[in-house]
């Protein structure tokens, strides 16, 4: 029986089947010096596989280390993705605090140097072609974002209305 399936041109009916097996039995207690209880016992039950010798864990240990690692690079991802932002808002709420009293420091005590005054460079002015594409760009990427409660939608509504307004006007207000 340590044969493979057989495969036949024309399938065999069951009892010719069972004739070839009974055969071949025999063929076997005679080539044997077995008794024939043992080999009828043999016979009925099919031998079981042996249990596997290592556990699932010892089998793949090569993969913990890889996932422990893989594991701690997403947590420590996350962590300072979480951290960032809360940084990102502390200084927005700080910011507005510090230039109040920045100021305040300003008109109390006037400094006795002047302001220095930096020399304002001027720029060639747009070309109205360059600035429709520019107005395409920022109303498609408008287009993108999802707004997140309705008071963001409208505000988001409101600015493609304008960006629509500069795309379809003929002139193009300079800035």
């Amino acid at each position: 029986m340590s044969e493979g399936p057989k495969l036949y041109a024309n399938k065999p009916k069951k009892a010719q089947l069972k004739k070839f097996q009974d055969g071949h039995q025999k063929a076997k207690e005679f080539s044997t010096p077995s008794s024939s209880s043992t080999m009828g016992t043999q016979s009925s039950s099919p031998p079981q596989p042996p249990p596997p010798k290592e556990s699932f864990a010892r089998r793949y240990k090569f993969v913990w280390p890889m996932l422990l690692a893989v594991n701690l690079a997403v947590g420590a991802y996350l962590f300072m993705r979480t951290k960032k932002k809360d940084a990102d808002i502390e200084e927005e709420v700080a910011t507005p605090q510090s230039t109040t009293s920045a100021t305040a420091t300003l008109v109390e005590k006037p400094s006795p140097l002047p302001p220095i005054t930096q020399v304002v460079k001027l720029r060639e002015p747009i070309p109205e072609d360059q600035q429709r594409e520019l107005f395409k760009w920022m109303l498609e990427e408008k287009r993108k974002v999802k707004p997140k409660d309705p008071v963001e939608k409208k505000r988001l509504d409101d600015e493609k209305a304008i960006l629509k307004q500069f795309i379809r006007a003929k002139s193009i207000p300079s800035v």
